[in-house]
């Protein structure tokens, strides 16, 4: 049973999110011959608050116009 994870930042409509889902979920039926019902796709959203890179979060990257 296929279980892929996505995370990114939030800030995305929900049809995008979506359709990630469902190309993510045909890349992987296509690639392993998995079978549709035991695809799993799970999608997780953070904070820019609560993702930090270089010891700066997102959203103070933001902040400074980067």
């Amino acid at each position: 049973m296929p279980l892929v994870e996505v995370t990114l930042t939030q800030g995305r409509q929900p049809e995008q999110l979506r359709e990630l889902m469902h190309r993510v979920h045909e890349a992987v039926r296509v690639s392993l011959d998995a079978s549709p019902q035991n695809i799993r796709v799970i999608v997780r959203e953070v904070p820019r608050e609560l993702w930090s890179a270089g010891d700066q979060t997102l959203a103070e990257r933001d902040q400074e116009g980067r």
